[in-house]
């Protein structure tokens, strides 16, 4: 089918949840994606950070078809090799002991949120149960994600939210502390806010946020769902902080491409018991097989390497534009995200990119938002740079 049959096919039948673009993408190889119409694009969106190896890399496609042979769903009422692998990989190359799978980023958040009520009703009993998060971020759609989502925009048409979430500004530690009551149990918060506009906290943030945590016995929560598995230079973006949380949320770049959700904490945290949680496909054999592929490439030597290098080389090229252009207000980022924030909305500038072969993605409707695939090179950056030092110039 061409793109019109399938957009014509998907108005009729698809829910319309998402504004979605005129584009019916069928294929992809590292970089590139093509439409069904032959059209190709280089994606600096990468599925909003999944698919971080790029497109159907060869290591995850061959994990796949092999776990496709064997086995792909028997139920966590029996162990799963692929799973419990997926988990020791996790484990020794985090700061944590104990692993539980899901299929996504909201689910991965509300098993943080499951678990940080159950650790504090298993330690200091009834009412303790508020969990401080921060204004702009973003945390998932289910009912408890949304309602520790920092953004009334998401929040419309679904009152009333779950209650027991405090809203603090993101990076003001004395607002924290201003919230901290004898009901709160936990803190949550991402490293750098990815749907928020690229908010990259102050450098001691973190940190401070570790020792209050500590000294009022209260979980630390990262959710890394979007800017985790090597998005930052670095395999968890509080690595880059000197810093470690009790639970942490990961989901998006986790498997490849390949669905899945995961829920990371210390022996001390992990207060679930058989029977607290639980999830169908969490940890399912094929999610699994492709998650270790994944994570065997991103920690092999050189890779997080190259993709410090790439987003160096990013962020130079437009602070380089930034000095042409005074409607650029901040570049700020880390790693491979990066946000380019203009004084006036540029949601049009998407739209100029698919024409031009090039897919980009807009936050907040003025913040040019960089994900490319972590296996980007210099020749494909200047491409998008060209692209829009083209199109600033027109504004």
């Amino acid at each position: 089918m061409n793109n019109q049959d399938i957009i014509s096919i998907a108005t009729d039948y698809v829910a319309p949840t998402y504004g979605r673009y005129e584009l019916a993408l069928t294929k992809g190889e590292g970089c590139y994606v093509w439409d069904s119409n032959g059209k190709k694009y280089l994606d600096f969106v990468s599925g909003l950070a999944v698919c971080n190896l790029g497109h159907c890399h060869p290591k995850v496609v061959e994990a796949l078809k092999n776990q496709a042979e064997k086995l792909l769903h028997v139920s966590n009422l029996y162990h799963i090799e692929p799973q419990v692998q997926l988990a020791e990989k996790l484990c020794k190359n985090s700061f944590g002991d104990k692993v539980f799978f899901c299929n996504s980023g909201t689910e991965a958040v509300e098993s943080a949120i499951k678990l940080a009520r159950k650790f504090s009703f298993k330690n200091f009993g009834e009412d303790r149960h508020e969990i401080i998060s921060f204004k702009m971020s973003f945390h998932g759609r289910t009912m408890a994600s949304l309602a520790a989502t920092g953004q009334d925009k998401y929040h419309k048409g679904f009152s009333p939210l779950l209650d027991g979430f405090q809203y603090a500004e993101f990076g003001n530690i004395e607002e924290v502390h201003k919230l901290i009551s004898k009901k709160t149990c936990a803190i949550l918060v991402e490293p750098i806010q990815g749907e928020g506009g690229v908010n990259v906290p102050p450098e001691s943030f973190l940190r401070d946020l570790r020792k209050i945590c500590d000294e009022n016995q209260l979980l630390l929560i990262f959710d890394e769902v979007q800017v985790g598995m090597g998005r930052t230079g670095k395999l968890w973006a509080h690595e880059n902080y000197d810093v470690q949380p009790d639970i942490m949320s990961v989901a998006k770049g986790l498997a490849g491409g390949t669905a899945i959700g995961a829920l990371i904490s210390s022996d001390t945290a992990m207060a679930f018991e058989p029977g607290d949680h639980a999830s169908t496909f969490g940890g399912n054999p094929l999610a699994s097989a492709a998650g270790c592929a994944a994570l065997d490439v991103i920690t092999s030597d050189g890779f997080l390497d190259h993709v410090t290098k790439m987003g160096k080389y990013a962020t130079e090229q437009l602070q380089a534009i930034e000095k042409k252009y005074s409607i650029i207000k901040e570049v700020r980022g880390k790693g491979l995200i990066i946000g380019c924030e203009i004084d006036q909305d540029v949601s049009s500038i998407v739209l100029k990119a698919i024409e031009n072969g090039i897919l980009l993605n807009v936050a907040l409707g003025n913040i040019v938002r960089l994900l490319p695939p972590l296996i980007v090179e210099k020749e494909m950056i200047d491409i998008f740079i060209d692209f829009l030092d083209s199109s600033l110039k027109e504004l």
